[in-house]
């Protein structure tokens, strides 16, 4: 296994996971990558390692280059396992070096994690000498664990942008020139969607500051490697983070015999009769974490279930407990749903609507049994007047 030269000096040593398809609850269709970079100067500097169980695809990759034993520097941006996991190894492999990481959050957690190493900790703007180029912090706590930071290279105008920009996608290209650019990006947004958008706010900051350094790169801690498409990335996530998506709608449903899947087809078919663009969404058939990548850029969220043992559907149930944590906001959202004799679900699916932070714009939509023509007509007058 080689190594990649990214720049004169920096090397790509990470691992490939073509594999996995989870991540925490998150489907990752295309795999993944867990990147590393190796920089060679007068001292040698690893940024980042990979998941445990990819130690000996790391260590290979840098004896490519170099004697792992001649690491001086190993900065830890992130401390959670797919990027410190090999980090037990490495310090096995070059038992000299330092291990640079974020003051206090990093240091506690790596601590917690392996023990008592040789740690060094940096703060906002501290900076680290390995030659003719400097290394400089900036810790960007809860993006997306308070341990994170990220690492700036002036004379190379590259940012190491731990989880931020990255996705989870496997291939063997490194760069967003070398694949199709519109897969990149999905994955991006999906990236964002799953694991960043709860913390909208703290990507905003961090984009702020990233957007003033002028970058030639953005190398992420997954997937490919920005440095055609910079403004591209930096653009969508400057929209993302805005949490202020202005039109789109979206309707998310599980249904046991038909009737709130009607309801649901209903519903949209009246959002798209108002010149509303919207995406239907069956539970049974997509995964949740496939969904919430559309809330980045949809107003109007209606979700439904018919009720089963006095509750909503499971599948329901468990997207709505996914997407408080991910908390969008900014939305206008209703509940609906058929059923037979007590229907509480349709009012459980509106009380978590309510504490994902949504406005309630429709009161809740609810139909005994089977929905008959004039019901189907009267859901249709009740979101078209949304727009009236």
């Amino acid at each position: 296994m080689r190594a990649t030269e990214i720049r004169e000096g920096i090397y790509w040593v990470g691992a490939i996971d073509w594999h996995i398809r989870n991540f925490h609850g998150y489907t990752t269709n295309r795999g993944a990558t867990y990147n590393a970079y190796l920089i060679l100067d007068e001292k040698v500097t690893l940024i980042d390692t990979v998941k445990e169980g990819f130690s000996g695809e790391l260590l290979e990759r840098i004896s490519d280059v170099i004697d792992p034993a001649k690491i001086d520097y190993i900065i830890s941006n992130h401390v959670e396992m797919d990027h410190s996991g090999a980090l037990p190894a490495m310090v096995r492999a070059c038992p000299n070096a330092t291990i640079i990481t974020s003051a206090p959050s990093g240091l506690k957690g790596l601590s917690a994690h392996y023990g008592n190493l040789n740690y060094k900790p940096m703060k906002t703007g501290d900076s680290l000498n390995i030659g003719r180029r400097n290394l400089t912090f900036v810790t960007t706590p809860m993006l997306h664990w308070p341990d994170n930071m990220v690492t700036y290279c002036p004379e190379e105008r590259i940012l190491f942008s731990n989880d931020a920009f990255g996705q989870h996608y496997a291939t063997s290209e490194r760069f967003d020139d070398q694949t199709d650019l519109a897969v990149a990006m999905e994955e991006a947004k999906k990236y964002y969607a799953n694991i960043v958008m709860c913390y909208g706010r703290q990507a905003a900051a961090a984009w702020n500051v990233v957007h003033e350094l002028g970058l030639d790169m953005i190398a992420p801690s997954h997937g490919i490697i920005w440095r055609s498409h910079i403004d591209t990335i930096m653009d969508a996530y400057k929209r993302w983070s805005a949490n202020e998506p202005e039109s789109g709608a979206m309707v998310v449903f599980d249904s046991m015999w038909h009737s709130t899947e009607m309801m649901a087809k209903t519903i949209a078919e009246a959002f798209a009769d108002k010149g509303v663009s919207v995406k239907l969404y069956d539970l049974k058939n997509t995964h949740r974490s496939e969904i919430v990548p559309e809330i980045l850029e949809r107003k109007y969220i209606a979700v439904g279930s018919p009720t089963l043992n006095n509750q909503m559907m499971p599948e329901v149930a468990a997207f709505l407990c996914y997407l408080k944590g991910l908390s969008p906001k900014n939305r206008k959202a209703f509940a609906f749903g058929s059923y037979g004799w007590g229907g509480q679900s349709i009012g459980q699916v509106e009380d978590e609507l309510k504490a994902c932070g949504f406005e309630i714009c429709l009161d809740k939509i609810r139909v005994n049994y089977i929905p008959k023509k004039e019901d189907l007509k009267a859901i249709t007058e009740q979101v078209e007047r949304l727009f009236d």
